[in-house]
């Protein structure tokens, strides 16, 4: 294994791929460079001496400039280098477009095929409450229900989408919680749904039940708690009414052009932009070339790589709509009186972050080359195959909630730090680095650091392909084993 990286031939850094001391002589370009303090694994390294106010050029792009000059073999990082953006910008649409390089092949996956021609990888009963006050109730209702029918196939899974919204909410909160719940509700991995509510919530259930459109009314159904006598003899009669509409469901092969696949990741390290990512951005290429379709979001994580998304906009309208999605958000930050280009988090910093250029130059290559095909808003579900971007927050709970709510059947989060968390439909874990997935095999799902040990790039994405089918035609992963699923709204004012 190498000592370091130089990423891109245009960078005047380089990457420590372990943890170095001081002293140490590494070599890069055929130059030798002997280290001049301790440099953490993940962390960057001069190979030049550089005055101060020079760019930091990591990924051939510049990540911040030096606020003191460094010498060769100096550790670069958040004591000597600051970002280069500040204010909002102003853009222009030239695009400039990548030849996707994968072949369209006939692989397949085993799906639920819904009635309104969508594909599900999951077949899940549902409790979603309207308001967080019937949390409890929904949890006795499934409770006897499952002692009466015992073995709840072909369901996968029975659940809450537990939350704490839906009452004394106005405004866009009041509109983003129903929107949400109302895309989980209408979602192909669930093969049934009882909309529970209390009755007195501003997210009542008959206006609920208004802003579904059109729906299976053998799949789901509406329990408004204060309307009966006894509301978990009722919603148990739903449950099994729900259960004998779904009893026939199996799985049946249908195309990888039916998979939709968001792209997060959290906890960064300086790996994420050398291993996990870029292969996230492969597979994304990939599930293109097939005619399916990925979502990347986290739109604050975009900030200093933008306009790279920008120019593989597919025309001028999608361009607009890609630069509305950046310039709102940061408005969205001057509106609350917070700084649009904050740091990354302590974990990202420790990890090797420094800069937000340096994390959103690496966490838009989860996008990989393909072209930009629509923008959606928050809430917005998804009408166009391809690569999409989606408005939401960095928050991984509520980024990852945002991408199950526009389609997405499955989660794909990469991470250098590690995470146990999921969200409402699978949140597959790809590790960066090799370490943290030996210590957190039960967080996480594969294992993309061997990147750094001499795997071949197309046989991890090989691999990587076949477990993604795996998983969409039924194999758990470690949130699901875990039972560890949750959701999250975007509130304004409160989640950034």
């Amino acid at each position: 294994m190498e000592r370091i990286l130089k990423i891109n031939e245009q960078d005047n850094v380089a990457v420590a791929l372990k943890d170095l001391t001081a002293g140490t002589e590494v070599e890069v370009d055929g130059k030798k460079i002997t280290l001049s303090s301790d440099i953490p694994r993940g962390h960057k390294i001069a190979l030049v001496s550089m005055s101060e106010g020079t760019d930091v050029i990591k990924y051939g792009f510049p990540i911040g400039h030096l606020k003191t000059a460094v010498k060769e073999g100096d550790w670069i990082h958040t004591e000597n280098t600051k970002t280069n953006l500040d204010g909002v910008q102003e853009y222009q649409y030239e695009p400039k477009f990548a030849e996707n390089p994968y072949p369209k092949e006939n692989l397949t996956f085993k799906g639920f095929k819904r009635a309104d021609g969508r594909v599900g990888i999951r077949n899940e009963l549902w409790i979603v409450p309207t308001v967080g006050c019937v949390n409890g109730i929904a949890e006795q209702i499934i409770k006897i229900f499952q002692s009466e029918v015992g073995d709840i196939a072909p369901f996968d899974n029975i659940q809450v989408l537990k939350h704490n919204y839906g009452c004394s909410q106005l405004g866009d909160d009041h509109v983003n919680t129903r929107t949400i719940l109302g895309n989980a509700v209408k979602h192909p991995n669930s093969g049934g749904v009882l909309v529970l509510g209390l009755g007195c919530e501003n997210n009542n259930v008959d206006e609920f039940r208004e802003s579904l459109g059109d729906y299976d009314e053998d799949r789901i159904k509406f329990l408004t708690s204060q309307d009966v006598s006894d509301e978990i003899e009722e919603g148990v009669n739903y449950l099994h009414k729900i259960y004998q509409a779904a009893k026939d469901d199996v799985r049946e092969e249908v195309p990888l052009s039916e998979l939709k696949i968001g792209l997060k990741c959290g906890g960064s390290d300086g790996f994420s932009g050398i291993t996990a990512n870029p292969l996230l951005g492969r597979i994304s290429d990939y599930i293109a070339a097939q005619g399916g379709t990925t979502v990347l979001t986290e739109v604050p994580e975009m900030f200093g790589a933008e306009k790279l998304l920008m120019e593989r906009a597919v025309n001028e309208e999608v361009f607009h709509k890609t630069v509305d999605l950046i310039n709102d958000f940061k408005q969205y930050f001057i509106t609350h009186d917070q700084p649009i280009y904050e740091n990354p988090s302590p974990g990202n910093k420790d990890g090797g972050i420094t800069t937000l250029e340096d994390k959103s130059l690496g966490c838009t290559q989860k996008a990989g080359t393909s072209v930009v095909m629509d923008v959606l808003k928050y809430g917005e579900p998804l009408k166009t195959k391809g690569l999409n971007l989606l408005s939401s927050p960095g928050n991984d709970l509520v980024a990852s909630t945002a991408l199950a709510a526009a389609g997405c059947q499955v989660v794909l989060f990469t991470t250098g730090r590690g995470t146990p968390f999921g969200s409402f439909v699978p949140t597959m874990k790809i590790s960066t680095n090799t370490p943290l997935y030996e210590k957190k095999k039960h967080w996480i799902d594969f294992n993309a650091g061997s990147l750094l040990e001499g795997a071949s790039p197309d046989q991890v994405l090989e691999d990587f392909r076949d477990y993604i089918i795996k998983v969409a035609s039924g194999e758990l992963v470690n949130n699901e084993k875990n039972d560890f699923r949750e959701i999250a709204m975007f509130k304004s004012g409160v989640t950034l």
